[in-house]
């Protein structure tokens, strides 16, 4: 896959991050954060220790239809990760996320959110959902549309287990809003839609891959169809010249500046 990338150069990465909004960098996660991360997340389901979203309070495809039916306890994310464990924090605010996302951003005041993503995100076998195809922006305030978010899987991401999917190039495609559902997700009865959507990809990741991706990419994702429980963490960053709208749900919690 072209976007699994193996020269890690400056300049090289910019540019393929450019192109089609989005990267996988395999085996950036060191293996004994990336273990901590796994157990601490696993500690955190079992119970599930909230705050958290459920399957059921989506309403997508495949999702319990409410809280009371055969799997309406199916937890989907839980939420405030930054603030849930110094493993996290490490992780999300460490020099080796900083030092990519300053050369991504090209500039060396970035900030995470703590009001976005800020997530382990979960597909659970037998009550998980898919995502239809959308761009995180969607829902987001800021003076301008230039995020990055940071995907670590902490398991290994398929087809089959719900991996996520990417359409190249879709980051710098003006949408109309009439391509878009009332939910904001992409229309597929319309055919400039389906063309767009023929040219995705799947990312299959393994254990400790990690994918950064651009708040305006369209992305998707499927049901877990395996017995296996897939796990993931995902932080949202944005520069110091971009800042939240007040009043509005991404100026909540004040942002973390990467040292």
């Amino acid at each position: 896959m072209d976007n699994i990338i193996q020269d890690r150069s400056d300049g090289y990465l910019s540019n393929v991050f450019a192109r089609d909004g989005y990267l996988v960098i395999p085996g950036l996660c060191p293996p004994n954060l990336l273990a901590d991360m796994r157990t601490c997340a696993l500690a955190h389901l079992n119970p599930v220790l909230g705050p958290a979203e459920f399957e059921a309070d989506l309403g997508y495809p495949g999702a319990p239809a409410g809280p009371d039916e055969p799997g309406g306890g199916t937890p989907r994310r839980l939420l405030h990760a930054y603030s849930r464990s110094q493993v996290f924090r490490d992780w999300a605010a460490g020099k080796l996320i900083g030092d990519h996302l300053r050369r991504l951003f090209g500039r060396e005041d970035v900030y995470l959110s703590q009001c976005h993503h800020n997530c382990i995100m979960t597909k659970h076998p037998g009550h998980s959902s898919a995502t239809m195809w959308h761009q995180d922006i969607r829902y987001w305030s800021f003076d301008r549309p230039e995020l990055i978010s940071v995907w670590l899987a902490l398991g290994l991401e398929t087809s089959e287990n719900g991996a996520l999917k990417f359409i190249p190039g879709s980051h710098r495609v003006d949408v109309e809003q009439g391509r878009l559902d009332s939910a904001l997700f992409l229309r597929t009865d319309l055919e400039e839609n389906q063309v767009m959507i023929e040219k995705a990809k799947s990312l299959e990741l393994e254990q400790g891959d990690v994918l950064f991706f651009h708040c305006r990419s369209f992305h998707a994702a499927g049901m877990n169809l395996t017995d296996e429980l897939k796990l993931s963490v995902v932080f949202t960053y944005h520069t110091g010249d971009n800042n939240p709208i007040s009043r509005t749900r991404s100026a909540r919690l004040p942002g973390v500046l990467l040292a």
